[in-house]
C-alpha cells in the first residue's frame, strides 16, 4: 500500500509519498521550485537517502544558487544562455533573474513557489502533481506558460517525474526542460562507478557554451571507476533502440561495496544528459535534459510551443539493490 501525507520540517513544507511495505519514499517541497528533497531507501538495515539536499527551509533560501541548484526544476531553460540574450521570432531578449559571470544560468523557476494541485495513493503508488503558473515576470522572458509536474513514486523503488508544460501565450514561445538532482551513495564520488549510454560529448568553449560541434565519446560506455575523473560536460544520449528505452537504465551509479546503485531511465524527451563533479566530490549531478545548454541560441533539442500546446518530458529514477 502506497500513502501520501504532509509534514513540516526544518522550515520545510514536505509532500512524502511512501511505499509502506518497503518503506521507500521520496520527499518532495512544492514551495522550493518543487525540489526532491529526498529519495530514501531501507539497505542493510538502514535508511539511506540517495539525494543530497538541503539542510533547511533557510539554507535552500540562502544558497540555493551557491550550493549549485541542487534537485531544481530547470525551466524554461536549463544551463546556460550565451551573456543572457538570444534573439526568437524575431526579437532580442536578455534574461534578467539569475547570471553566473557572463552568462545567466539555469532558467527562472528553481526557487519559486509549485502548489500542490493533486494527490493520490493505492495499491499501486503514490503521486504528487504540482503546477506554477508563470506570467512573464522576467523581462527577458515575457511569455506565459505553466510548468506541471508529477511525481509517481511505485513499487521496486521506482520514482518517475512528469514535467508538462503549457503555452498560455498568443504565439509561439522558446522552450527547454531539465532537472538538476546530486545523488550520493554516503561516500565519496571517487569509489562509486559511473556508467552512462552516450557516443559524443558536446563540445564547449571556455565559458561552457557550445561551439555547435560533437565529438566521439564512449570513455564511460560500461561500468567504470569514477576515480579523480571531473565532470562539467553535456553528452547525447543513445536513444537509437527505441525497444531498450524505459526498460535499460541509460545512466547507472553503482556502489560496489554497498552492491546498490541508481538507474536512471530517461525516455525519447530527454536526449541529454549534463553530468558535473562539485569540488566537495560527495555528490554528482545528473541532469536530463531536453536540449543542450545555449539552446534558446544554438536550437540544439530547442522546442517551440504553440499557443494552447503541451509538452510532456518524463525520466525514471529507480534504486536497486544487486545480488
Amino acid at each position: 500500500m502506497f500513502s501520501v501525507t504532509e509534514k513540516n520540517e526544518d522550515g520545510f513544507d514536505k509532500v512524502v509519498l511512501r511505499d509502506e511495505r518497503s518503506q521507500t519514499s521520496a520527499e518532495l517541497v512544492p514551495a522550493c521550485g518543487a525540489i526532491l528533497h529526498s529519495f530514501t531507501v531501507l539497505h542493510d538495515g538502514d535508511m539511506l537517502n540517495t539525494i543530497d539536499n538541503y539542510s533547511s527551509a533557510a539554507d535552500f533560501k540562502k544558497n540555493v544558487t551557491a550550493q549549485g541548484f541542487k534537485s531544481c526544476k530547470l525551466s524554461p531553460f536549463a544551463c546556460r544562455i550565451k551573456n543572457g540574450r538570444y534573439r526568437f521570432a524575431g526579437n532580442e531578449y536578455v534574461i534578467e533573474k539569475f547570471m553566473l559571470g557572463e552568462h545567466a544560468l539555469h532558467g527562472l523557476l528553481f526557487d519559486v513557489p509549485f502548489v500542490v494541485t493533486d494527490q493520490q495513493s493505492d495499491e499501486e503508488k503514490a503521486s504528487v502533481t504540482l503546477l506554477y503558473e508563470y506570467t512573464a515576470t522576467d523581462k527577458g522572458y515575457p511569455f506565459k506558460y505553466d510548468c506541471r509536474v508529477t511525481y509517481e513514486l511505485r513499487k521496486d523503488n521506482s520514482l518517475d517525474i512528469i514535467t508538462e508544460l503549457v503555452n498560455r501565450d498568443e504565439g509561439l514561445i522558446p522552450v527547454q526542460d531539465g532537472w538538476h538532482p546530486y545523488f550520493s551513495l554516503g561516500g565519496k564520488i571517487d569509489d562509486l562507478q559511473l556508467e552512462f549510454q552516450s557516443r559524443e560529448i558536446v563540445e564547449f568553449d571556455e565559458g561552457l557554451i557550445p561551439t555547435g560541434k560533437l565529438s566521439h565519446y564512449e570513455e564511460f560506455g560500461s561500468l567504470k571507476k569514477i576515480g579523480g575523473a571531473t565532470f562539467d560536460n553535456c553528452f547525447t544520449l543513445d536513444l537509437t533502440d527505441p525497444i531498450a528505452i524505459g526498460c535499460q537504465p541509460l545512466c547507472v551509479l553503482r556502489d560496489a561495496k554497498k552492491k546498490l546503485q541508481v538507474e536512471i531511465y530517461p525516455d525519447a524527451s530527454y536526449p541529454y544528459l549534463q553530468i558535473y563533479t562539485p569540488p566537495h566530490r560527495n555528490s554528482i549531478a545528473i541532469e536530463n535534459l531536453s536540449a543542450a545548454p545555449d539552446a534558446f541560441n544554438n536550437g540544439m533539442g530547442l522546442t517551440s510551443l504553440v499557443p494552447g500546446a503541451t509538452v510532456v518530458f518524463k525520466t525514471t529514477y529507480k534504486i536497486t539493490a544487486l545480488n
